[in-house]
């Protein structure tokens, strides 16, 4: 006793009891409750008397669990379970991050060193226009990129806390319910299953073969049993097997999870596959661009020096004016790059990126990584499950097959034969079966209503089972679970034993699993009358006949058996089992999974539908929803472990159906598909079992509602409503994605090579350039950002899903955009050339403004060109670049900004933007030259392109994209 008492001082020392914990009932603090799991401290644990004392000091009652109305006071006691994560960077950290570029610094230091040369040269005001108007530029360049990614920034937090939303099972005020994982406090009594993330830390109280994996907290992959032995769980580690109640004793930053965060910063997204591709295309941009600047910059100043070479004083004789010229050609070099390096390729495509991410949440996708979006885009193949995505996931019991003959429950005549034909002693087998052969439970809520919990299939089984005891009058009654084998994917049955009341509470073993494994281990049936009798091998027949008849109606098939077990030690058996019943579980099609289907084949995308059901229960449902055709082939998974490579690679292809399928075989296909036939490969999945192949797959595509935390944390997309209908749409916003950054590529390379083309002819030809700093960085803003925003927004259509998709090797830039590009540039550049050169006559522009006024229009025309080039870009290949342009606002948007802020810059601006007033006739001119672009890009796209992929190369069998006039 002395012991224990200085033990207990020691203890209070380490981890005192705070004032609040004590008024509020409690007698052990947070701090020592959170070091019990974390040190696993079985000494501790203990010395409080185990999960019994630990549940008594803080004041919960193992059975009922917390009383919600005291949820409040312990989160302020024990603490919230939310994790501290790192600040929110604000919009001051992006304008500064915006403000670093190296260009821009550079201009900048230009502009001011422009200012004070032309101060004293000039005088004030006029002497610093020029540098004030570069510099006004630059801030409104750096302003939109900051506030552009700031906006991005705020959506990327948005669609965050949207994917940490999880739900967790507890028992509150005496029910069984379900709440956010960050509502959970200490004292909450959770169960846990299969594929469960743990939500906190917390203590085992009871529960069947519970096995964790801690890898991602200890690094070990050695799954780690938990039991009365070992009773410690942490948070953030997840359920491999069985199914436990836990005792949370910590939450938040006081568990091992909250400690590792401590030491985390939380990382942003990588770069994308498209980013990584456009890094290529932005870094040869950007030496061609430095390689013009260089060459602008070297020929403006040979004609300066060769001019003051002949000039009185010669070279030698220095002025400030020829210093601000020299200056002026560097700010125009400088701009040149500023220009041709593409910074606005990777927002492009963030942006592309963050807009379909934000649309496919408002229809029920969760992208959970960024490069999922593109991915599903090139989607050649999808390996889908059958319940829950192909079928609604409404599972009812449809027929069942007893006493020898099979009924219909979906009236209640079939109920009433059903009920009248079975004995009292039947009755109660298979209630008892029914019931405790289950992974799911049968709850009483507050109202009085029963609620099942658990999955579909067992809860269809549960609501057969209350339908009969409602009509039979026969209840089923409780009983003690002596063993429990959950189920299990690859054994494809779970297994109970109880102590049995109709047996006199001697040991009866239950198994109910895959109709074929149950029946094959079953050497009895039970009649209607409560008899045991042989089954004999004309029975089994009949039997096998009922469930392939259930099975040919697209019916999913479970077998339920009993035995009653010698001895108290309550081992299942493994054969000798007496049959009770066959049911036939319906689970119908999804509205619009059949036109979903249709819109894959004719996207050239296969759907393989792999599921662990019957054989002829799969081809059932997979030709009624499309997949399974002439053609194609429906095969088992047993028979496809089987095949040897060579036999592989012939089958694969031809595969449409696999059933009876194990995790392995999943993963086996995705494997090949994507290494043996590059395949870009899309898997759906809902189970644990399910994450190697949702690891594996270009794009895993977990389902939200049946879904498992294991096989979520595996996905990169979470589909919220589990509707293969809106996988469709990730592929098609996938598709948008990368169209629309080919379509802004093509748009800021025609700019880009206009823009450098037309300084160095001027440079070459006249000695100045006619785009000024302040004119070229207006440019680089069109063609950048306001780029970017217009072009990488826009909307997909259906016409995306009506072409084969981007193989993995395919070039970015095809030849239909090489071919736009070089027709636009050379229109554009002719036209601005003979401007350049014959302008003047050609415009009959005189007087003493005449080069100011030239100069100007130029700027203007080319500007209205690149307009009317943007709205050339939204179709690379339909002549009719005007259909749907309504459809995306923010296209309209910026096309009117663009033109509006044009006329503000050369009617408002003149000073700083080195332009002067325009007449009405050479505004009209500058227009109708821009708008003979949409003509020019008409005829472009007559001239027709060879494809740059042969459909002879593509295994699918699909052909390429159609071009030419015929695509319009």
């Amino acid at each position: 006793m002395a012991m224990l008492r200085s033990s207990s001082a020691v203890r209070k020392t380490e981890h005192p009891l705070p004032e609040l914990a004590r008024q509020c009932g409690f007698s052990v603090s947070a701090e020592e409750l959170a070091s019990i799991v974390r040190g696993h401290d079985t000494k501790s644990l203990r010395f409080h008397n185990g999960v019994d004392g630990i549940a008594r000091k803080v004041a919960v009652s193992l059975a009922d669990g917390v009383k919600s109305d005291d949820a409040g006071l312990r989160a302020e006691v024990y603490g919230a379970n939310q994790y501290t994560e790192k600040p929110p960077r604000t919009f001051w950290m992006f304008l500064w991050d915006a403000s670093q570029d190296m260009t821009l610094l550079l201009l900048a230091f230009c502009a001011a060193v422009s200012v004070a040369i032309g101060l004293a040269t000039e005088g004030w005001p006029s002497g610093m226009y020029d540098g004030v108007g570069i510099m006004l530029t630059i801030l409104l360049v750096v302003m939109i990129t900051a506030a552009s990614d700031y906006k991005q920034s705020l959506q990327f937090r948005d669609l965050d806390k949207e994917k940490k939303k999880i739900d967790v099972q507890v028992t509150r005020d005496g029910y069984r319910q379900k709440v956010s994982i960050y509502d959970i406090v200490v004292g909450d009594i959770v169960h846990l299953s299969i594929g469960d993330q743990v939500p906190a830390d917390g203590l085992f109280i009871d529960g069947y073969s519970f096995v964790v994996d801690e890898s991602s907290l200890s690094g070990e992959s050695e799954p780690v049993h938990v039991s009365t032995a070992n009773r410690f769980l942490l948070g953030g580690t997840k359920v491999q097997d069985g199914s436990a109640r836990m005792l949370v004793t910590a939450v938040g930053m006081r568990t091992e999870w909250g400690n590792l965060m401590e030491t985390l910063s939380q990382g942003g997204e990588d770069e994308t596959p498209l980013q990584v591709k456009l890094n290529g295309v932005a870094t040869i941009i950007g030496k061609i661009g430095l390689a013009f600047a260089v060459l602008t910059f070297t020929v403006l100043m040979a004609r300066f020096l060769l001019g003051k070479a002949g000039a009185p004083g010669g070279l030698l004789r220095w002025r400030m004016v020829d210093a601000l010229a020299v200056l002026n050609f560097f700010a125009v070099a400088v701009t040149i790059i500023v220009v041709a390096v593409p910074e606005g390729l990777p927002l492009a495509v963030t942006l592309s990126l963050a807009f379909a991410m934000k649309k496919l949440m408002q229809e029920r996708a969760l992208v959970r990584h960024l490069s999922a979006c593109e991915t599903m885009g090139s989607a050649s193949c999808i390996c889908t499950d059958k319940t829950g995505t192909l079928t609604t996931n409404h599972m009812v019991v449809e027929k069942i097959w007893a006493s020898g003959a099979a009924q219909t429950m979906s009236n209640a005549k079939g109920f009433d034969q059903l009920t009248s034909s079975m004995s009292e002693t039947f009755a109660k087998v298979l209630l008892e079966g029914v019931f405790h052969c289950s992974g799911s439970e049968v709850v009483r809520g507050k109202d009085g209503r029963h609620t099942i919990m658990g999955t579909p299939t067992e809860t269809a089984i549960l609501e057969f089972g209350l339908a009969v005891e409602k009509r039979a009058r026969i209840e089923h009654t409780g009983a003690g679970k002596l063993k429990v084998e959950p189920f299990n994917s690859v054994k494809k049955t779970m297994a109970v034993v109880i102590a049995s009341p109709s047996a006199g509470g001697r040991p009866r073993a239950f198994l109910k699993g895959a109709s074929e494994v149950v029946l094959s281990r079953c050497s009895l049936v039970l009649d209607g009358t409560g008899n045991v009798e042989k089954l004999t091998d004309a029975k089994a027949k009949r039997v096998a006949s009922a469930i392939d008849a259930f099975a040919c109606e697209a019916l999913r098939t479970l077998c339920l058996a009993y035995q009653d077990v010698d001895g108290g030690g309550g081992d299942i058996p493994g054969e000798g089992y007496t049959l009770i019943a066959v049911f036939g579980i319906k689970d119908p099609l999804r509205p619009g999974v059949r036109e979903a289907v249709a819109t894959c084949h004719a996207a050239g995308i296969n759907v393989r539908m792999v599921t662990g059901d019957n054989i002829n229960t799969a081809k059932a449902i997979a030709r009624e929803c499309g997949i399974l055709t002439d053609d194609g082939i429906a095969i088992e998974g047993p028979e496809f472990r089987n095949k040897d490579p060579d036999q592989m690679r012939e089958i694969i292809p031809k595969i449409q159906v696999m059933a009876r399928s194990l995790p392995l075989d999943k993963h086996t296909l995705v494997t090949n598909l994507r290494g043996m036939f590059n395949e870009v490969v899309a898997v759906t999945g809902d189970g644990t079992n399910d994450a190697p192949a949702l690891h594996e797959a270009d794009i895993g595509l977990a389902m939200g509602i049946a879904g498992t935390e294991v096989a979520k944390e595996n996905a990169d997309v979470i589909i919220m409503d589990d509707n293969f209908s809106t996988i469709i749409n990730v592929a098609k916003w996938g598709r948008s994605v990368y169209i629309n950054i080919q379509k802004f590529v093509q748009f800021q390379l025609t700019v880009n090579v206009v823009a450098l083309m037309v300084n160095f002819i001027s440079a070459s030809f006249t000695g100045s350039a006619p785009l000024t700093i302040v004119q070229l960085l207006w440019v680089n803003l069109i063609m950048d950002t306001l780029g970017a925003l217009a072009l990488a927004t826009e909307p997909p259509n259906d016409a995306m899903m009506k072409r084969p998709p981007v193989g993995r090797g395919d070039n970015f830039i095809t030849k239909v955009m090489w071919r736009n590009i070089v027709g636009q540039s050379i229109y554009q550049l002719v036209v601005l050339g003979v401007l350049l050169l014959r302008g003047k006559s050609l415009l009959q522009i005189n007087g003493p403004q005449a080069d100011s006024l030239l100069n100007t229009f130029v700027f203007n025309t080319f500007v209205f060109c690149q307009v009317f080039n943007e709205v050339n870009s939204r179709e690379m290949e339909k002549i009719n670049v005007f259909s749907g342009i309504f459809s995306s606002w923010i296209f309209s948007a910026v096309v009117g900004v663009t033109a509006g802020f044009q006329v503000i810059m050369v009617e408002l601006l003149g000073t700083f933007a080195n332009t002067v007033h325009l007449s009405g006739k050479l505004w009209l001119t500058s227009l109708l030259i821009g708008s003979v672009g949409l003509v020019i890009g008409a005829i472009l796209k007559c001239i027709p392109v060879e494809s740059g992929s042969d459909a002879s190369d593509r295994h699918d069998g699909y052909r390429p994209i159609p071009t030419g006039p015929s695509a319009v």
